[in-house]
């Protein structure tokens, strides 16, 4: 199987990117465990002030959907869930390599 990558948006509800930003950290941080999670990164837009971008890369497509049905992983998205206004996955893609 191929990795797999994504490209999230998330749209914080106002005054809470914060917020959504620290417990996408925290996913981060708990996605380090994970040895078929490659990259987890989380960033904020300059041009838009409620908007946060997760990229990750994954060993393949099962290893994502596996992450989604961990106690820490579904804890953390019933956090996330109230304060996000909106949410959109940008691109799935397939890495072929690169400086990570």
């Amino acid at each position: 199987m191929s990795k797999y990558g994504l490209f999230g948006k998330f749209i914080a509800k106002d005054g809470e990117c914060d917020t959504l930003v620290s417990i996408l950290l925290e996913a981060a941080r708990s996605m380090e465990k994970l040895e078929n999670c490659e990259v987890y990164h989380v960033s904020v837009s300059t041009t838009e002030p409620n908007t946060v971008f997760v990229y990750e890369i994954w060993k393949d497509e099962n290893a994502h959907k596996a992450s989604l049905l961990f106690e820490e992983t579904k804890m953390l998205i019933q956090r996330a869930k109230p304060i996000i206004q909106g949410a959109e996955r940008i691109s799935t893609f397939i890495p072929k390599g690169g400086k990570l």
